[in-house]
């Protein structure tokens, strides 16, 4: 079997759950991948032109230029940014012609499988054109919250067409699940996981000494908790806060001494990183988008034996109580909540044990998706 797969992010960039996911594929059936780029599906903002030329002059060093795999061709449309308009989509036909024809030709070769990682007009064409094939959406966020207006309706409409016409439905959360959940019969829950191979053996994890850090590796956003962080900060004077990664929204204002803000950097880098982290943070606002994030970084830092102190939202507010996971906010007892989390301590075998059952490989063996 091979597998056409629409994804929500290009191939060379940091590798999450769409690349985890096809080379898992490959890894089970051993076809070959046909992979479409993502392009606009939204109307431009003035934000956008700043993110472009920030682009240009500070390429984003999580990107990957590794060679492709001879299993994987990559496709990257041409398109304005007018998928929301009426009529756009008469546009986009004569724009794809030529990417049509090549899904043609390939689902032609063998039995094929479609994916669709993300909501658009080319998907729905796909889907119209080949209604026979096994086929599924993989909600990895909710889509239409990351939109306003027309752009934010269009894309909740596309998402229910597609919804309507897939053989199944995966979602990362239990939002998610609750989001569409009339659609029970075809619909499962696959959480995100952690690239295990990459992480060094348990036995191998450095331990914090000397400065007590309280770490965030990630964008900061618009969903970034700033009041969170500041109130954290000033709670614990005698802690250091690093905030490791892109910076696409102004500061708030002028950061205590103790916050460092640290620029983006590959993953092995942000593995070592993460290391010197006495307690891993992950501090998102509550927002529907937000609501339905099951955060990647809950993975790696539970696999590298760090306690988490999160804000409640999505995901993080049904793990209260695991152990070595606080779930707190700007209004609690800050210097209480980062005492106990620093006194927690994960034994070796709790931490395989995770790693085993919070791997890629492990979270789509038991998926179902290609039964």
């Amino acid at each position: 079997m091979q597998l056409v797969y629409l994804s929500p992010l290009p191939w060379n960039s940091f590798a999450q759950r769409p690349h985890k996911f096809v080379e898992w594929f490959h890894s089970k059936r051993g076809g070959r991948v046909l992979w479409i780029d993502p392009y606009p599906t939204r109307l431009p903002m003035w934000a956008d032109f700043r993110r472009i030329k920030n682009a240009r002059l500070f390429p984003d060093p999580l990107a990957t230029n590794a060679d492709m795999p001879d299993w994987l061709t990559v496709v990257r449309p041409h398109r304005l940014p007018i998928e929301p308009l009426p009529g756009a989509n008469w546009v986009s036909r004569w724009l794809w012609r030529d990417i049509l024809r090549t899904i043609d030709r390939f689902i032609q070769q063998d039995e094929t499988l479609l994916g669709i990682g993300k909501p658009s007009e080319l998907a729905l064409q796909v889907l119209a054109r080949h209604p026979s094939i096994p086929s599924f959406y993989d909600a990895m966020d909710d889509f239409p919250a990351f939109y306003q207006g027309l752009s934010r309706s269009a894309m909740a409409r596309r998402e229910q067409v597609i919804a309507n016409n897939v053989s199944r439905i995966s979602v990362s959360s239990t939002a998610l699940a609750e989001r569409f959940s009339t659609y029970h019969s075809k619909l499962t829950i696959v959480h995100n996981a952690c690239t295990v191979d990459s992480l060094p053996p348990v036995n191998a994890i450095r331990k914090h000494s000397g400065e007590l850090v309280l770490g965030y590796l990630g964008t900061i956003g618009h969903w970034f908790d700033w009041p969170f962080v500041l109130a954290l900060a000033q709670a614990n004077s005698a802690l250091s806060i690093h905030l490791i990664g892109p910076l696409y929204t102004p500061l708030p204002e002028p950061l205590p001494f103790n916050i460092r803000l640290l620029p983006a950097c590959d993953h092995a880098t942000a593995i070592s990183l993460m290391q010197s982290f006495s307690v891993g943070l992950i501090p998102f606002n509550r927002s529907d988008l937000t609501a339905s994030i099951d955060p990647i970084k809950y993975y790696e830092y539970r696999a590298l034996g760090l306690p988490i102190l999160s804000t409640y939202f999505g995901e993080m507010t049904r793990r209260q109580g695991q152990a070595g996971v606080f779930i707190t906010d700007a209004d609690s007892d800050l210097t209480y909540q980062v005492t106990i989390a620093m006194v927690h301590k994960y034994h070796r075998y709790e931490i395989l044990a995770f790693r085993k059952n919070n791997s890629w490989e492990a979270r789509f063996n038991a998926s179902g998706i290609l039964s």
